[in-house]
């Protein structure tokens, strides 16, 4: 009987922590969805102005972006499995899971690069102000997804 209560309360525990960083990743992975699907749709009128559309890289865009909501389920994997050691070394280092959100922060500024990018083809004026600063938010999330891998690592 005591097993079982045990049990139960690891999996409630392990299922509450999931919705709590599944909550936070909400935001950020529906964010990303929406500049993915921006992204797609400037990437085909751009291609059809300039004579260049073709179902093929149009398939090619979309398992690219299936590979990007992979590649935040392996960040989430690292998170998880990160979060996990610590706790079971019952060692409390106030560890946040950070490397999932990281990556869903820079795919969604990769897509806002190409979306600029896209919309410069079509001809539409682009403040350069807006392009320094997304290649800014870039250059600071790379930097922070380094300090944490390394920290993490040490």
């Amino acid at each position: 009987m005591k097993e079982k209560i045990i049990m139960q309360g690891s999996i409630s525990a392990s299922l509450g922590a999931l919705a709590v960083y599944a909550g936070i990743m909400a935001v950020p992975i529906i964010v990303l969805i929406v500049m993915m699907i921006v992204d797609y749709f400037s990437g085909m009128c751009a291609a059809w102005t300039r004579s260049e559309l073709s179902s093929k890289v149009g398939a090619k865009g979309i398992i690219k972006k299936v590979g990007y909501m992979a590649l935040i389920v392996v960040a989430m994997g690292a998170d998880y499995l990160i979060y996990s050691g610590i706790a079971a070394a019952e060692i409390d280092i106030g560890y946040n899971m950070w490397f999932g959100l990281l990556v869903a922060i820079w795919l969604i500024i990769n897509e806002m690069i190409s979306i600029l990018e896209n919309l410069g083809k079509l001809g539409v004026p682009i403040p350069g102000f807006l392009t320094r600063l997304i290649g800014r938010l870039k250059i600071s999330v790379d930097k922070e997804g380094e300090k944490q891998a390394d920290e993490k690592g040490d």
